[in-house]
């Protein structure tokens, strides 16, 4: 277990939860507006973002549009190639230039008054603005976003201030090294909305407590006495000894602060977890195969579904907990040092992002 995320200079305690009592965050940490104002900007502004894969993005003028905790951004595929990325913010009238999801676009321009700007994200037309001396073309381009690729992931950092992504991605590289990721073809896409907060979802994803309570399916197909949780640098780690005939071989893991990755011999499944607000959050999953194969697609179409049917299963209980985060009566909770390490370091993330914006305990 690593001390120092790299990231938001969070310190991780090294107590083994045996002799030193772990707690939840504060239960008004998951439905205060101000708190979720302050994770805009701490978390998910100064952090790296997974936006897609870059066969999203084939031919010159492709881009896939987003919406990260309020912040719509786009990355475009100009036409020498590259990838440049812009908050889809319009900035005239503040209208979002593309929509959400994989697009193309000869033009970039602005639905609403037909504003146009070239691939550098610079005005070339303002129609019908009439005469102004005081407007100046040069002045109303688009916001740039920091945008890099690793290993086929696209990623974006809104404020531009975080790590190279390499090292923002901490012991995830060397992880994953030994998986042939390149070679995963993108061939399907799941997405999913939940009545709850992001930090609530995220306690879930990485802990395997819940799973004899909520999960009938993979208690089944794994020996839950062999789960292990752990952590490195910007990384939750989970494994579990598999039965016969298992498809959840391999490493599943969880990215500081939002991004899941499951992979396997075979391919892998990446997500994002999105909040829209204190009470709001989407999860769009992607899924990847080696063999891409129209001859395979029945096998392919079963994992994506038992996947789903997992992801489906956590959220009736995590909606239920936000009732009670929001009722006024549970403050916080003690964390099992056996299983619950995992959610102790997403929470020391959390508590050093805020600190960031002046938010403390």
């Amino acid at each position: 277990m690593a001390p120092d995320s790299g990231t938001q200079s969070a310190v991780h305690s090294m107590v083994d939860g045996k002799t030193t009592p772990l707690f939840t965050l504060p239960a008004r940490w998951y439905h205060d507006p101000a708190i979720y104002e302050a994770e805009r900007w701490g978390i998910f502004a100064a952090t790296w973002q997974f936006i897609g894969h870059v066969s999203d993005l084939p031919a010159p003028g492709d881009y896939v549009g987003a919406k990260i905790a309020g912040f719509r951004v786009f990355v475009l595929r100009d036409r020498e190639g590259r990838l440049k990325a812009f908050h889809n913010v319009c900035p005239h009238r503040a209208a979002p230039l593309v929509g959400d999801g994989k697009g193309h676009c000869d033009v970039l321009q602005c639905r609403y008054h037909r504003w146009t700007f070239d691939h550098d994200g610079k005005l070339k037309v303002a129609p019908h603005f009439g005469e102004a001396d005081w407007f100046n073309k040069e002045e109303h381009g688009l916001k740039p976003v920091r945008v890099d690729v690793w290993r086929g992931l696209i990623f974006v950092n809104i404020d531009g201030k975080a790590k190279p992504l390499v090292e923002f991605l901490g012991d995830v590289p060397a992880l994953v090294e030994a998986y042939e990721m390149e070679s995963f073809t993108k061939t399907d896409t799941a997405d999913f909305s939940m009545d709850s907060n992001w930090k609530t979802y995220t306690d879930n994803f990485v802990e395997g407590y819940h799973i004899p309570g909520i999960h009938p399916g993979l208690i089944q197909a794994i020996d839950f006495n062999g789960f292990e949780t752990t952590y490195q640098r910007n990384v939750i780690i989970m494994k579990a000894p598999q039965k016969s005939g298992s498809i959840y071989s391999g490493l599943w893991l969880w990215i500081w602060p939002n991004m899941t990755l499951s992979i396997f011999p075979d391919g892998m499944n990446t997500s994002r977890i999105v909040p829209h607000g204190t009470r709001s959050t989407s999860l769009h999953y992607s899924f990847y195969f080696r063999d891409a194969s129209p001859e395979k697609e029945a096998s392919r179409q079963s994992t994506i579904k038992t996947n789903c049917d997992i992801v489906r299963e956590d959220f009736g209980i995590c909606d239920e907990s936000q009732d009670n985060l929001e009722a006024g009566i549970y403050k916080r909770g003690p964390l099992s040092p056996k299983h619950e390490l995992g959610v102790r370091y997403f929470h020391d993330e959390v508590r050093a992002g805020l600190k960031t914006q002046g938010i403390s305990e």
